[in-house]
């Protein structure tokens, strides 16, 4: 165990925790709280910290609509760091909005429910970590009751995001053809996060019009899901989003079978288990690339480009033991070049690649994370060991930073990491690699 590192991590979460009961992802340019980075620094807490743990965890849910929807992104303290902010967001727009606190109206990856079990099996006191899952679990069910009730276009288990910020891979080159069918305005606003990091590893000021339009039409229908599903230009199935919500759904499931008496929930998650895998592997596995692809609800058809989140299923039950086999033939042979580092966030041979722009092709720990657990939970140890190793060293040699470059021989310069330093979620998943014990 790298214990000097562990050390380092710690000091990154220590300073990011904030006297609200959340963790910033990074100082200056992500000042508030993030749905899906509060999931993974909440495991890195749990490891030292679980008081820590629990309230990040307890703060994020707070934040729950009255719907069950969470939002991406909480304003829980003033900033002028970060655009756009609350001002744009509008949040109140919804008329079951939290009247507590101000935040976006988009959402992110669904994974506080796998994140709820990775909490029990970490904690040495079982029992007072069930007893604090009790709290939480019904707002975790609740958000996944919304995402059913209100994201499954086609009944079929798979829920539509309408904005790319809700994958979780903001500018990733899989929406390249999708903004190619939109011509929003010119928007004039001043960037913030340019000013914190190298603009060449930014989106465009082309691609946040598109960013800033979804959101325009959203807010013109205060939100409503069914006006958003109807005039939304963007709205797609995710491979990753979807793996979340039914790797979460498995979590949910344990949970309420360990807590007992919650019959009802259990046989409601597990019929929309099998309708989501189902799903999944019908509509989302595409036989030529060998991996899940993206769907274009819009122009019906998958966006068949292969991305780190096409492997994500691996973290759940869903493929069959020969797409098992297929999905790591397809990681080894289009990320696994032995110059490159596992697993970049975009087709290394594609031309689109991109290793040091944000999601077009760096690599994300976060998701190395998922995939490192997927290969782990399916007995492919010697993959999940490479990603693991590739993580850390990644780590060792240019910090805790928001992504790395995914070429091992970096010609551009010596430093190959890129985005917010001091970054959460890269430090709190370096703990947990490093001190998982399963």
């Amino acid at each position: 165990m790298n214990n000097k590192l562990i050390a380092k991590a710690k000091k990154v979460l220590d300073a990011n925790f904030q006297e609200g009961g959340f963790t910033i992802p990074s100082k200056g340019l992500y000042p508030f709280q993030w749905k899906w980075d509060s999931g993974f620094i909440a495991l890195g807490f749990a490891h030292y910290n679980m008081a820590k743990a629990k309230r990040e965890i307890e703060t994020l849910l707070d934040t729950q609509w009255e719907n069950g929807f969470i939002p991406h992104i909480i304003f829980h303290t003033e900033s002028d760091t970060y655009f756009p902010g609350p001002d744009f967001h509008e949040s109140h727009l919804h008329p079951k909005s939290s009247r507590k606190y101000r935040s976006s109206g988009m959402t992110q990856p669904p994974v506080t429910g796998f994140v709820l079990e990775r909490l029990y099996e970490i904690a040495e006191d079982k029992d007072d970590l069930l007893k604090f899952v009790k709290t939480q679990i019904d707002k975790v069910y609740e958000n996944h009751l919304y995402f059913y009730e209100n994201r499954d276009l086609n009944d079929e288990g798979l829920v539509y995001i309408y904005h790319n910020w809700e994958s979780g891979t903001d500018n990733s080159p899989i929406w390249d053809d999708i903004w190619a069918t939109m011509n929003p305005p010119e928007y004039t606003f001043e960037r913030r996060d340019t000013s914190h990091v190298d603009p060449a590893q930014r989106p465009s000021k082309r691609e946040y019009d598109h960013y800033l339009y979804i959101i325009d039409i959203a807010k013109q229908h205060n939100y409503d899901d069914g006006k958003i599903a109807e005039l939304s230009p963007f709205l797609v199935l995710d491979p990753l989003f979807n793996t979340m919500l039914i790797r979460s759904n498995e979590a949910l499931i344990k949970l309420y079978k360990i807590i007992g008496d919650n019959q009802e929930k259990v046989d409601y998650l597990q019929r929309q288990q099998q309708k989501s895998i189902k799903g999944l592997n019908n509509k989302l596995f595409n036989k030529e690339l060998g991996a899940y692809v993206h769907f274009d609800l819009r122009g019906n058809k998958q966006v068949p480009f292969l991305s780190s989140s096409s492997f994500t299923p691996l973290y759940s039950n869903a493929p069959s033991k020969e797409r098992l086999e297929i999905l790591t033939e397809t990681m080894i042979k289009k990320f696994g070049d032995e110059g490159r580092y596992l697993c970049a966030s975009f087709d290394p041979t594609h031309k689109r690649f991109d290793p040091r722009k944000y999601w077009r092709g760096p690599v994300w720990i976060n998701m190395n994370w998922i995939l490192y657990q997927g290969l782990k939970k399916h007995g492919y140890t010697e993959l999940a060991d490479r990603l693991k190793a590739d993580s850390i060293e990644l780590i060792e040699k240019n910090g805790f930073f928001e992504y790395f470059d995914s070429r091992k021989v970096n010609p551009d310069s010596v430093k190959s990491g890129y985005g917010g330093d001091n970054f959460s979620w890269s430090a709190a998943l370096t703990i947990d690699f490093l001190m998982d014990k399963s």
